[in-house]
């Protein structure tokens, strides 16, 4: 199995897709394409067959843009990432970072794909597809994306830890707009990984991850917090918004959260997880609010689970 990894030698659970089924993916999706397009050809040449040359050569020219370039990335931006022959051969359309793509990740895929899959009958996407360790084709590499296997064991995957009760829905006011992609990649890779590695390189990595967090938002770390327990806490946050954006139907309680549990976000929502991503608009069973009504102070005893045990979030509260 061909995995991510990062320069900290930190494997990602997410399976590229390779050659064969990216190749078996396409020609279905250039077939039914083709066939919405000759389809749309013969209607509008009987419909506009009292036009002249320029005119007709015009429709043509519209239609190939609307149908051959225009539909794919409809597809692909409607269905994050998934278009019909992606569907039936398991793959999905997701960033670098595992989060669901749009429009403009989209539209530089289909745009690409026009040279390198139409003009040169896939030749040049075939060859970059092989020589690209996690077989991206050129509009990959230009777009920031990637082309995973959805359909893969559960039991293979690791998830993101949620961050602590008492930091959830503390981060709903920052500005995210400015952290980048790969930020976001190595900050998932150490959340799942942090129990593997060595507690003064972890508590090293988190420290340099928290602070270039802070840096992109504009907002510090709150102090007495844990610069792993924030980073959680951030990645909860981001997760959340693009549930809403990709499941608007998700209800939202008064403070504009989503009613998705912690840490219950689906893959292909937020950063990069592990396991294979939900279908849009599937329906997700809420594990807990978002937001309580009120922060939970560690120590006190609505903290602790029936019996006395502390809830397992994988974090310790701040001293």
């Amino acid at each position: 199995m061909s995995e991510l990894v990062t320069g900290d030698a930190v494997v990602l659970g997410l399976r590229p897709a390779r050659l064969p089924s990216r190749a078996l993916a396409l020609a279905i999706d250039l077939v039914v394409v083709w066939i919405v397009f000759i389809l749309v050809s013969i209607g509008l040449a009987i419909a506009t067959a009292t036009l002249d040359e320029a005119a007709s050569a015009a429709i043509v020219v519209a239609t190939f843009l609307l149908v051959l370039v225009g539909g794919p990335i409809a597809v692909e931006t409607l269905s994050h990432g998934r278009s019909l022959g992606k569907l039936a051969c398991g793959l999905r359309v997701v960033r670098d970072d595992g989060g669901p793509i749009r429009f403009r990740h989209a539209l530089v895929r289909g745009a690409m794909g026009v040279v390198e899959i139409q003009m040169t009958l896939g030749v040049f996407a075939c060859i970059a597809s092989l020589v690209s360790a996690r077989g991206r084709r050129l509009g990959d590499v230009f777009a920031g994306t990637l082309v995973v296997r959805e359909r893969v064991s559960a039991g293979r995957g690791i998830a993101v830890p949620p961050p602590p009760p008492w930091l959830v829905g503390r981060f709903a006011g920052l500005d995210l707009s400015a952290v980048p992609d790969e930020l976001w990649l190595a900050i998932r890779q150490y959340l799942t990984r942090m129990h593997q590695l060595d507690a003064e390189v972890g508590l090293s990595m988190a420290e340099r991850l928290a602070g270039e967090l802070a840096v992109r938002t504009g907002v510090p770390v709150p102090p007495g917090v844990p610069a792993a327990a924030y980073l959680a806490g951030v990645v909860n946050e981001r997760q959340a918004r693009d549930a809403r954006r990709v499941f608007p139907a998700a209800q939202a309680d008064p403070r504009g959260q989503g009613a998705m549990g912690v840490g219950s976000v689906p893959v292909g929502v937020g950063p990069a997880t592990a396991v294979s991503p939900v279908a849009p608009g599937a329906t997700v069973s809420p594990v807990a609010p978002l937001v309580p009504a009120a922060p939970v102070e560690p120590g006190t005893p609505e903290a602790e689970e029936p019996g006395g045990r502390k809830p397992g979030t994988g974090f310790a509260p701040p001293a």
